[in-house]
């Protein structure tokens, strides 16, 4: 199953990808954002599964993140062993997680920005998923029990920024810089795993970034296990499990990011998000 967050004709609701088409789940009774659906449980999941309604094609709609109020998204550094090459580090003993801002989430094929206060902005094509259940001290065996799908994600980095701090979340959640989609698929549209998945990102056509979820040094299982052993992960929680080698920060000179350029992460079985960089629009106080 593909679940989308779509918008046509001014209204935004749940939708079942099917080819061309999105099946209207915005009907009747249902919860009207992706969170409120997974966290109604399993139950609910399956009749978005099987249920019939208006047909929108999808070329008439806005596909928007399918999750685009998490209550955390989290992410790990370091987590393909050629990335941590070029970086010149050692393979980490633990993962190394930090959170991006609830903020920075951004449509599949919604712009990015390139802040005023810097030039270095670079792209992290990553797989990525979503907790369906709430739950706490998840061994790694039972960590398929909790998840409810699977997304694409571009962990878009400021890396002066980022360099500035041990926690790496403020050049991590700059607005925009954490394009999610197209769609949530779910386990068994995968065949049942999503261990070897090709990944590649493309900037403006040219291949940057080109691995294999096989490569991956923590799994999604690993990175359940490690956070729920501190902390309660909620339904609709979004967790990125790292980026492969080919960033721009680890090439000399470093080909950073310029408005104008459009980024393209496409993950197997998963299909493509594409954000095109622009200049930040004004300051305003909202």
């Amino acid at each position: 199953m593909r679940l989308v967050t779509f918008t046509h004709q001014g209204a935004t609701r749940l939708g079942r990808l099917e080819g061309e088409e999105i099946v209207d789940l915005g009907q009747g009774a249902r919860p009207a954002t992706m969170r409120g659906l997974l966290a109604a449980g399993p139950d609910a999941l399956a009749d978005a599964g099987r249920a019939e309604g208006p047909r929108v094609a999808l070329a008439e709609a806005k596909l928007e993140a399918p999750i685009g109020d998490p209550q955390k998204v989290l992410a790990v550094g370091l987590n393909y062993a050629d990335h941590v090459a070029e970086t010149g580090r050692e393979i980490p003993k633990l993962p190394l997680m930090f959170n991006k801002q609830v903020t920075s989430v951004t449509g599949p094929f919604d712009p990015i920005h390139l802040p005023k206060v810097s030039g270095m902005l670079d792209y992290e094509g990553e797989l990525a998923f979503v907790i369906g259940r709430r739950c706490r001290h998840v061994p790694r065996e039972r960590a398929h029990e909790v998840i409810a799908g699977y997304l694409i994600a571009n962990d878009v980095s400021v890396r002066d920024w980022q360099r500035r701090s041990p926690t790496m979340m403020m050049g991590k959640s700059f607005d925009t810089h954490c394009p999610l989609g197209p769609a949530l698929v779910t386990v068994d549209e995968l065949g049942g795993s999503a261990a070897n998945l090709d990944l590649e990102t493309r900037v403006n056509g040219e291949l940057r970034q080109h691995s294999n979820t096989k490569e991956l040094i923590f799994d999604g299982a690993d990175l359940v296990e490690h956070l729920t052993a501190a902390f309660t992960l909620e339904p609709g929680d979004v967790i990125l499990t790292g980026t492969c080698s080919g960033v721009a920060g680890a090439m000399d000179p470093p080909p950073w990011l310029v408005a104008g350029d459009v980024v393209q992460v496409r993950i197997e079985g998963l299909g493509a998000i594409e954000n095109r960089v622009i200049e930040e629009p004004d300051t305003r106080l909202l």
